[in-house]
């Protein structure tokens, strides 16, 4: 069984899972979201500095990083949930910063 990141959305339908991060912290200030945001990778920094070289490389070294059929070492986990996301993101600042440049240019 593949495990999602909450019961509520599937792999192929993460549009969903985006849309509930963004109404959950748009009441937040530009400065509250970059505390949370240096607080939280700081943990991720101090969990993946507690692991072993053998840990965080070798395939099938922690059950939860080999539960899937896909039998990922724990550091491309870590990559796929912390940094990989970014790449699509990429395509939604830009279609922003489109859509905000042209709304100054025709107000």
């Amino acid at each position: 069984m593949v495990i999602t990141p909450t019961p509520n959305y599937k792999w192929n339908d993460l549009g969903g899972l985006y849309e509930s991060f963004y109404k959950q912290y748009k009441g937040y200030t530009l400065k509250e979201l970059c505390t949370m945001f240096i607080k939280a990778e700081q943990q991720i920094i101090e969990m993946i500095n507690s692991y072993t070289d053998v840990e965080l490389f070798q395939q099938s070294e922690r059950k939860w990083s080999s539960s899937t059929p896909y039998n990922r070492s724990m550091w491309k986990w870590f990559h796929i949930n912390t940094v990989a996301p970014f790449k699509s993101f990429r395509t939604e600042i830009r279609k922003w910063k489109i859509c905000k440049v042209n709304k100054r240019l025709f107000i």
